[in-house]
């Protein structure tokens, strides 16, 4: 289906591996759901708010250090390119490297459908001489990108997203990708580096309270997912930096003794009893050359600003 020169693929299918996946994370002790939930059409909006956030130093660091080095970027990159973004939202750092770079064609990936239309058609309407093949789906999961032309794919994996994986997912992640994009191909990707832990503090806990709406609304997205009954007015928002693991972890915790009613399915949790929702790794130079080094990828540029709290690596 196109409309103008957007062309847009729904691969994303609620399926009964994802109701298992859910009730699974729920059962097990600790409790955990996956931070791909967080993302339905409100949870992209409440992220959208974060991004702009006082405390939340990520995007616009990662942004500065795009504009900076887009013309040393785009040399990277090359010519008649499809720059393919896992996890598009908004897609406003894109629009950086689509200047920069002038690819043949721009394929956004993302789990909210609603969101990932918006921004592809914005994107349409400014840039008209680009093509746009948007696809909705779980880059998270094993995926063959929507067949095009292009055999020169370059990946654009911004945010510090790589972060959210264990170390050991982190790995195969990164795997899939290289043989996702082929071997013609590069990736362009934003690490958040080690840092002092009151910076890390404070992003994830601002003084707007939006990082704590956004970690609750995933339990109303659940609630719609599979039929559940969460109520978040029971929950309290937690994050903190873990140094022994070198993350952010982010938690729900119930403030009652409570019952979750997920299809026929009964949930128990305990006064002060955690749910576990996203991790957020941190990482040194030396230790994100060492993962895509294990997956078989060499960076072969670094760019990052001048507290060097973020990196942005050039990987082939």
């Amino acid at each position: 289906m196109s409309t103008n020169t957007v062309f847009f693929y729904d691969r994303l299918v609620n399926d009964h591996n994802t109701n298992e996946e859910i009730l699974q994370d729920l059962m097990t002790y600790p409790k955990a759901i996956k931070p791909k939930y967080f993302y339905d059409k409100k949870g992209s909006q409440l992220f959208d708010k974060i991004t702009q956030a006082t405390e939340y130093y990520v995007t616009r660091t990662e942004l500065s250090i795009l504009k900076d080095n887009a013309e040393s970027i785009a040399h990277a990159v090359g010519d008649h390119t499809l720059l393919v973004e896992y996890g598009s939202g908004s897609s406003e750092k894109i629009r950086v490297l689509l200047e920069a770079v002038q690819p043949k064609a721009y394929m956004p990936l993302d789990i909210s459908k609603a969101h990932l239309l918006n921004s592809a058609q914005k994107l349409a309407d400014d840039y008209p001489w680009l093509e746009i093949h948007a696809a909705c789906l779980d880059y998270s999961r094993q995926l063959t990108l929507p067949n095009t032309e292009y055999n020169h794919k370059v990946g654009f994996f911004p945010g510090s997203s790589l972060g959210n994986f264990e170390p050991e997912e982190a790995t195969l992640f990164l795997k899939r990708l290289k043989q996702q994009l082929g071997d013609d191909s590069g990736l362009i990707i934003g690490i958040d580096l080690v840092k002092p832990v009151e910076i890390l503090n404070k992003a994830y806990n601002d003084s707007q309270g939006i990082t704590a709406e956004f970690n609750k609304n995933v339990l109303l997205h659940l609630n719609r997912l599979i039929n559940a009954n969460f109520n978040p007015e029971l929950f309290s928002h937690k994050a903190f930096f873990n140094k022994e693991k070198k993350r952010v972890e982010m938690h729900l915790i119930s403030m009652v003794d409570q019952i979750i009613s997920i299809n026929n399915q009964k949930i128990r949790l305990a006064k002060n009893e955690s749910i576990h929702t996203e991790n957020s790794y941190k990482y040194t130079t030396a230790d994100f050359i060492s993962l895509a080094h294990s997956a078989g990828l060499a960076c072969t540029q670094r760019w990052v600003d001048d507290n060097e709290w973020f990196a942005i690596f050039y990987v082939e």
